[in-house]
């Protein structure tokens, strides 16, 4: 049986924890990644290919090569911020890059593919937690670059026969817990590194922004999925699609942390005092985004290992103080 999997965007943070998930569990991974965002120092569990997935002549040589038995998608650009002020390169490399991979796919008799999507197609979701079946209305070019994929996994399943699984997953966090990957974003956006960089070097604080919620304690509260648990979830995918019709589900504990708990937990688990800034709202930050996870629980068996935010905030530490 063909274990050799190909994984875009395998030198990044989730990607590289999925790469030795993989590997663990007798899978050949394949990275292709063009070190935008991932380093080389990721790499660890299989043969490395630096380029771009938006290089079809590219991908015809590591198909040709590899003869991969399915595809994870991680390849993206995820910064949201970012995507609003220069949404074409967000579409041309989100969207017209993984098209690209799905022709190559194609052409290459590829049929299984695992997508890393994300919540944020829902857009501000109307109820808590967010089942599958929510109304998708993106608020940001991110967002419609990741749904505008899925719609594509629809027509390509339909008019080729690909299978494809679109997890959409909620705020991904912590760290490998052997230490030897961890999440290294430049520049980094994500909440709990910022928070714990602010331990290491409290002249960069973390800032707050809103106290004014409709939440218990005035901030916005967020799913926190640990990388491993999303890892674990990506692997599933791609088994359940070897004899299954395609799927989407969302990934999350089912439970949601707010800003305050976050900053609280990190100052218990770093023994650092860590004195936020607080500051306005952000523009379209809604008050609470939680998963509902029981479709992930029944179609793929997946349930996620570590829901003690404690537990996934020391592994994040643990990486950051290496």
């Amino acid at each position: 049986m063909n274990q050799t999997i190909l994984v875009t965007g395998g030198a990044g943070y989730i990607g590289s924890h999925t790469c030795k998930e993989l590997a663990a569990r007798g899978y050949k991974p394949v990275t292709l990644d063009n070190l935008s965002n991932g380093h080389d120092w990721a790499v660890k569990w299989g043969p490395f290919v630096q380029g771009d997935i938006g290089d079809r002549a590219l991908l015809d040589e590591v198909f040709i090569k590899y003869r991969p038995a399915g595809v994870i998608h991680f390849a993206a650009f995820i910064e949201v911020g970012v995507s609003v002020r220069n949404p074409g390169s967000f579409y041309r490399n989100n969207s017209c890059g993984t098209l690209t991979v799905l022709e190559a796919m194609r052409d290459h008799g590829c049929e299984r593919f695992v997508f890393s999507s994300t919540a944020a197609v829902y857009g501000m979701p109307d109820e808590i937690p967010i089942t599958e079946t929510h109304a998708q209305w993106p608020i940001n070019p991110y967002g419609w670059t990741k749904f505008m994929v899925e719609r594509m996994l629809e027509d390509f399943g339909r008019a080729h026969g690909t299978r494809h699984c679109a997890l959409r997953y909620f705020n991904a966090a912590g760290g490998d817990p052997d230490g030897e990957i961890g999440e290294a974003h430049d520049p980094e956006s994500h909440l709990i590194p910022l928070v714990l960089r602010a331990a290491r070097e409290p002249d960069k604080p973390i800032t707050v922004f809103g106290t004014d919620y409709d939440t218990p304690d005035g901030t916005c509260i967020r799913d926190y999925i640990h990388v491993c648990d999303l890892a674990d979830a990506h692997i599933r995918a791609l088994d359940y699609l070897a004899d299954n019709a395609s799927l989407a589900v969302n990934l999350g504990t089912g439970t949601g942390n707010s800003v305050r708990e976050i900053i609280e937990a990190a100052r218990e688990v770093t023994g650092e005092p860590i004195e936020p800034k607080y500051g306005a709202r952000r523009p379209g930050d809604p008050s609470r985004l939680v998963a509902d996870r029981t479709l992930a629980g029944k179609a793929l068996g997946w349930e996620p290992r570590y829901q003690d935010i404690h537990e996934t905030i020391e592994h994040a530490w643990r990486w950051m103080s290496r």
